[in-house]
């Protein structure tokens, strides 16, 4: 029994990853080729030497940047919830929280079989509402302009991100209130001296959460959830 449920479960992964290698590339492929085709319908070339610049400048700072979050989101997703999160987008303010909800809800650990097939469904799903909800927000945008334009109203989309998260980050907080000290004190001081965006240090928070959180382990001060 032991024998077949490690065949299937190796299967599972290969199917998962070449779907998932495929779908990547497929999306990769369309990043370039809508605004080729938007430049060549309408005549419209950027110099090669500013694209080039521009491409650049941007890597520098997306390279790393991608690189600390597949290292820290692919161990809680797994595989398949990895693929579809990384090629449908809208990570940490979505499909993070949605997985990590429904594992917990679900009752089952990141990196595990379960965990697994549970943050790839919850994934999905969220990926279709999403994809539902920006249809019918591109169809209602002109007539909702004026409204989500008001002065009054701005301020909540100003904090759409840090009341997600606040409500998210408490929930676990309240949980292992000892994990969080470390890794709020490091990002507390760094915003204060350092003009830093917060996208640079999911991969700081990520190395000081993981270091802290072991050591905390190891002295017996905080126990496996």
């Amino acid at each position: 029994m032991a024998i077949k449920s490690k065949i299937a479960g190796s299967q599972y992964e290969d199917k998962i990853h070449k779907i998932g290698r495929t779908t990547g590339i497929i999306a990769l492929i369309l990043i370039f080729v809508v605004p080729a085709l938007i430049s060549i319908r309408y005549s419209i070339f950027p110099p090669i030497s500013n694209l080039m610049i521009g491409m650049l400048t941007i890597s520098m700072i997306q390279i790393p940047i991608c690189i600390a979050e597949v290292l820290t989101y692919t161990p809680m997703l797994g595989s398949g919830g990895s693929y579809l999160a990384f090629v449908s987008g809208n990570l940490t303010n979505l499909k993070i929280p949605c997985a990590a909800m429904c594992m917990e809800s679900a009752e089952v650990k990141p990196s595990s079989k379960e965990g697994d097939i549970i943050s790839t469904i919850s994934i999905a799903v969220s990926t279709l509402v999403t994809g539902t909800i920006i249809i019918i927000g591109v169809i209602a945008i002109v007539p909702l302009t004026p409204i989500l334009s008001s002065p009054v109203i701005a301020p909540a989309f100003e904090n759409i991100l840090p009341a997600l998260f606040g409500g998210l980050g408490a929930y676990w907080i309240l949980k292992q209130w000892k994990l969080a000290v470390v890794p709020l004190s490091v990002t507390v001081i760094i915003s204060m001296f350092v003009a830093v965006q917060p996208a640079v240090l999911i991969p700081i928070c990520g190395a000081v959460s993981i270091g802290a959180a072991r050591w905390m382990y190891k002295k017996g001060w905080v126990k496996e959830v």
